[in-house]
């Protein structure tokens, strides 16, 4: 698995916990859901202001975000 497919895992795991759907998170981040789902199934990378919103949305920390060890 790619480091980016297991990032990507950890944004959908977060987001299911939180009860969120990806349509909900895209609509917090501006874009389509189509677009979200990419950066769950590690296709697109994320930049920098994302990764913090999306920590900010699911209340994890970037180590959380980042952590590749499960």
């Amino acid at each position: 698995m790619k480091i980016s497919e297991k990032i990507g895992k950890n944004i959908k795991d977060a987001r299911k916990f939180k009860g969120l759907t990806q349509r909900e998170i895209a609509e917090m981040l501006f874009m389509t859901q189509q677009q979200y789902s990419r950066f769950e199934n590690g296709i697109f990378e994320l930049n920098y202001d994302q990764i913090l919103k999306i920590c900010e949305i699911l209340e994890i920390t970037p180590n959380e975000f980042f952590d590749t060890n499960n």
